[in-house]
């Protein structure tokens, strides 16, 4: 009994000790998000005011945490009009909810550096599991900071009304289904 234990605590000093925590790399990321507008266009946007951490033990992020935050005040589709009515409470309601929240729970192998990331989203006050395809890009040594960079891309896609967002508006005039796209670098922390 005694070496089961002693082995179970020198797994998790190892996995404590190897844990390597990336921080995204803004000047390099990006994250946007596509709707479709009365079924024969597409909307982009983008968050201008992001952060994301990633935490991993393994060299091919095979067990990584993923932590992502967006202000919803950030919001930009380039049109003026069209990012103050997102900002009001029919669709983010920045007042009552200033950030986008996503947390990891769960990383699967699906390819080499390929990836299901399942994970809690939040969105307008609403909790919900959604599950993305992450992909692991590499990793290199920056030959400006001389320091190692990863680089990832994630893509989904969600229902709105799962998160009673912009309810007062039917799939007439916008999709349910809204896809997002995020690529970027991720600077070791540490």
């Amino acid at each position: 009994m005694k070496k089961i234990i002693l082995l179970a605590a020198v797994a998790l000093m190892n996995t404590a000790v190897f844990a390597q925590t990336w921080k995204v790399n803004k000047a390099h990321s990006h994250f946007t998000f596509t709707i479709t507008h009365l079924a024969v266009s597409d909307v982009d946007g983008v968050f201008k005011d992001f952060d994301a951490t990633i935490t991993a033990s393994k060299p091919d992020f095979s067990d990584a945490k993923v932590e992502f935050v967006a202000q919803t005040a950030s919001v930009n589709t380039g049109v003026d009009q069209r990012d103050g009515h997102l900002k009001s409470p029919d669709f983010f309601d920045v007042a009552k909810y200033p950030t986008v929240n996503f947390v990891s729970t769960a990383i699967k192998t699906t390819s080499p550096s390929h990836y299901k990331l399942t994970g809690n989203l939040t969105l307008n006050g609403v909790t919900k599991p959604v599950t993305l395809d992450l992909v692991y890009r590499g990793t290199i040594t920056n030959p400006m900071t001389k320091a190692p960079d990863a680089g990832f891309s994630v893509s989904g896609s969600i229902n709105r009304s799962d998160f009673t967002f912009g309810s007062k508006f039917g799939s007439p005039m916008l999709s349910d289904e809204v896809t997002f796209k995020a690529s970027g670098e991720f600077d070791k922390a540490n």
